[in-house]
């Protein structure tokens, strides 16, 4: 029994992919019914046919792109992906990021993926991460199977991005530390400014209504308004 467990559980292993979006990326619907290795090529596809291939590579039969894995025409299917995207993360066997701004021989603080809003829980709920530069080269040639197990790769992210290795490599969701996690999300950026409070949803492990159209001002009320119900702090109103 033992043993079929681990081989099914090693069958429906995934992959999750967590990069910039490009001017153009595969949707759904484009990608719907077809190989993606016939389809006509742009950046976003060539991004997701290296993605796909690398996974492949790695022995993983199952790989998920937010470009083209949610159908962003049906409301209902989106606002459930954007409530789980922290648990599909933490769930996954390894994520992979890809520095499309970070040449081989560059470094992690160069790359503007530490800039962007949702990349803030990409980077902490994966158990499993792998660093992949322009080139689908290994950030730094580096053998690790798990960038977070590498120690001179946590001292540069813990350089870049301000947060304590001990969060990187083990963080729990939730309304603890909230100062900190509001501080790490302070200077990134959401191309929708709603999204800056949604893609701290799943950090504070929170679960709220998508009202795409609202305000920030409007979406991060309600976040700091449910984190101060459950943690009686209101020092958080003064992040």
């Amino acid at each position: 029994m033992k043993l079929i467990h681990a081989e099914v559980s090693r069958y429906f292993r995934f992959v999750m992919l967590s990069h910039r979006w490009g001017e153009v990326e595969p949707s759904l619907r484009d990608i719907e019914g077809h190989s993606i290795y016939v389809l006509p090529t742009n950046a976003g596809l060539r991004k997701l046919q290296a993605f796909c291939a690398v996974s492949c590579e790695r022995d993983y039969l199952w790989a998920w792109s937010d470009t083209c894995c949610i159908d962003k025409d049906n409301s209902a299917e989106l606002q459930e992906s954007i409530g789980s995207m922290f648990s599909w993360y933490r769930q996954s066997s390894l994520t992979i990021v890809y520095l499309s701004d970070v040449p081989d021989i560059g470094a992690l603080a160069s790359s503007h993926w530490f800039g962007r809003g949702w990349a803030l829980q990409e980077l902490l709920a994966p158990r499993s991460l792998l660093f992949y530069t322009q080139s689908w080269s290994l950030y730094k040639n580096l053998t690790s199977s798990n960038h977070k197990a590498d120690v001179a790769v946590l001292e540069e992210l813990e350089r870049v991005t301000g947060i304590e290795s001990r969060f990187l490599t083990d963080f729990s969701p939730g309304t603890d530390d909230v100062h900190s996690r509001l501080q790490w999300a302070s200077l990134r950026h959401t191309t929708r400014p709603e999204d800056i409070a949604y893609s701290l949803f799943g950090i504070f492990d929170i679960h709220l209504p998508i009202l795409y159209g609202e305000s920030a001002e409007s979406a991060l009320g309600r976040l700091l308004a449910e984190i101060i119900s459950r943690s009686g702090d209101i020092s958080v109103l003064d992040w």
